[in-house]
C-alpha cells in the first residue's frame, strides 16, 4: 500500500500539531484560570494550572537562561540528526519517536523565550492576558513554563507501622505537566522500549561516518 506521507511530511506534521495543541492549550489555562485554580474531571484527573521555571515536570536544577540556552541547542542538534536519520531512511517509528521529542522540547522553548514578555502575570487573585511585546512579568527567555494535567491517581496518608514514612500523606502521580512533556516522555519511552537496536545502530553508524 502506498504511503500517504513521506517520512520528513509525517515528522513536520507530528512537529506541528504537537506545538499546535500545546500552545493552545497553554494560552487556554494561562488566559481563563487563576494560578493554582483546578479544576476536578475525576477523582484521580485535574487540570491543575501552575507554571515552572524548570525542566519538565516542574524540576528546578539550574539557572532559568541556560536552561533556555540549553534546550535551544538540544532543539538545533534534534533537528540536525532527525534530518540525517530521514535522509538514511531509518524505520518510520523511530523517526516519529524522534520527531515527538524535538516537538516536546520546542513547545517549552516557546513558553520560556515569549511568554515573559507577552504576557502579565499570573497570580490566586489574577487571571493573565495578553499584554504589548515587553510589558510582560519578565525578560526574553525567563518565561514561566505552564503546566496544567494532574494525575493524583493514589492519595492517601502511609500506615503509621511503616518505618520512616509511616503516617505522611502519599500522592501518585504527583507531577503536574503539558503536552509538551507527554510527547518528549512518550517519545523517549516508546523509543527505549522499541527501538533500542535501532537506537544503538543509528549511533554506530554516526561514529563510523
Amino acid at each position: 500500500m502506498k504511503q500517504f506521507l513521506s517520512k520528513g511530511q509525517l515528522s513536520a506534521a507530528i512537529i506541528v500539531t504537537v506545538l499546535l495543541v500545546d500552545q493552545i492549550v497553554k494560552i487556554l489555562v494561562k488566559t481563563t484560570m487563576y494560578l493554582h485554580e483546578s479544576i476536578h474531571i475525576t477523582d484521580w484527573f485535574q487540570i491543575f494550572f501552575t507554571e515552572n521555571m524548570g525542566m519538565a515536570f516542574g524540576m528546578e536544577l539550574v539557572g532559568k537562561l541556560f536552561l533556555t540556552s540549553f534546550r535551544i541547542v538540544a532543539v538545533v542538534l534534534i533537528g540536525w540528526y532527525l534530518i540525517d536519520i530521514i535522509k538514511r531512511n531509518l524505520k518510520t517509528g523511530y523517526i516519529v519517536c524522534i520527531a515527538l521529542i524535538m516537538a516536546g522540547a520546542i513547545g517549552n522553548i516557546i513558553d520560556s523565550v515569549f511568554y515573559g514578555v507577552i504576557f502579565n502575570e499570573s497570580t490566586n487573585s489574577q487571571i493573565a492576558s495578553l499584554v504589548p511585546i515587553g510589558q510582560g512579568y519578565g525578560e526574553w527567555f525567563q518565561g514561566k513554563v505552564v503546566d496544567m494535567f494532574y494525575f493524583p491517581i493514589v492519595d492517601t496518608y502511609l500506615p503509621n507501622w511503616l518505618p520512616i514514612w509511616g503516617g505522611r500523606h502519599f500522592i501518585f502521580f504527583s507531577p503536574i505537566f503539558n503536552i509538551a512533556d507527554s510527547a518528549i516522555s512518550c517519545g523517549i519511552i516508546v523509543l527505549l522500549i522499541f527501538y533500542h537496536k535501532e537506537l544503538g545502530r543509528a549511533f554506530k553508524e554516526d561514529r563510523r561516518e
